[in-house]
């Protein structure tokens, strides 16, 4: 594959990236614009050995930060309800939870496309973290059996400034929760300490309530099954902090309401 093909196949993500950025259409198409014109003048850019990919979002992330104003966060915003607002989250993080949360790469990978040390990204991300709770500060109910770990996750959902209103130990505990004060995130275990599943009691709240839910589990098999609808946040016990933070703020943030007919 030529390299120019290579970095074609990635030019449509790379779109979608420049937009979500940008919070333009045009000003992000203006900017992928540049940067293949870049690409154009001196394809040796594009060396054969590297991610062609990375390589493109890394050009174009040069490229954006090289223009100052780019750099400075914008003025504070505040969001009514869920309403999210990228661009109210400072420049770095944006960029570290976009590279993660959307396009999918990996803290490391994200770390060498901004150009930063891998512990300077996991910063930037939990940075994001705590700005999108500032614009959505959630109620947060936690359906876990193991008062270690449920204790562990309130601590970091706490951390990103959300409030942990329960911790529901059984399906039952779950569904009198939610009648009591509704939750605007679950996290959840699916395997409970009187054997009930945090799955039905998920799919039962989630009858009564559309809200985000990510799942924290030792047994992912049980749901990964590829046989019915999966769940898209997912947490592998053991966890890191980290991954529980970053899964937060995705599902906070991509959570799109169902329409109601």
């Amino acid at each position: 594959m030529s390299a120019s093909q290579a970095v074609g196949a990635h030019i449509p993500t790379l779109r979608r990236f420049a937009r979500a950025l940008t919070g333009s259409q045009r000003s992000g198409d203006a900017y992928v614009t540049e940067t293949l014109q870049s690409l154009l003048a001196d394809p040796s850019l594009i060396a054969p050995h590297v991610d062609p990919k990375a390589r493109l979002y890394e050009l174009f992330l040069a490229m954006w930060n090289a223009v100052a104003v780019n750099r400075e966060a914008s003025p504070p915003a505040t969001a009514a309800g869920f309403d999210r607002n990228l661009q109210a989250i400072s420049p770095g993080p944006r960029q570290a939870f976009l590279l993660t949360a959307l396009e999918g790469f990996s803290p490391a990978d994200a770390a060498k496309i901004m150009r930063v040390s891998p512990q300077q990204c996991e910063e930037l991300i939990d940075q994001a973290g705590r700005e999108i709770a500032e614009q959505a500060a959630s109620d947060v109910l936690i359906i876990e059996d193991e008062p270690l770990i449920a204790l562990e996750v309130a601590d970091i959902a706490r951390s990103m400034g959300h409030t942990v209103r329960h911790v529901a130990r059984t399906h039952r505990e779950a569904i009198a929760a939610v009648a009591e004060h509704r939750p605007q995130l679950v996290l959840a275990d699916i395997q409970l300490a009187d054997g009930s599943s945090g799955m039905a009691a998920v799919q039962e709240i989630l009858r009564a309530v559309d809200i985000p839910v990510v799942f924290i589990t030792a047994y992912p098999e049980r749901l990964l099954t590829g046989e019915k609808p999966e769940p898209t946040y997912l947490v592998e016990k053991p966890f890191r902090p980290e991954t529980i933070k970053a899964l937060i703020s995705q599902a906070l943030f991509f959570h799109t309401p169902r329409r109601s007919h």
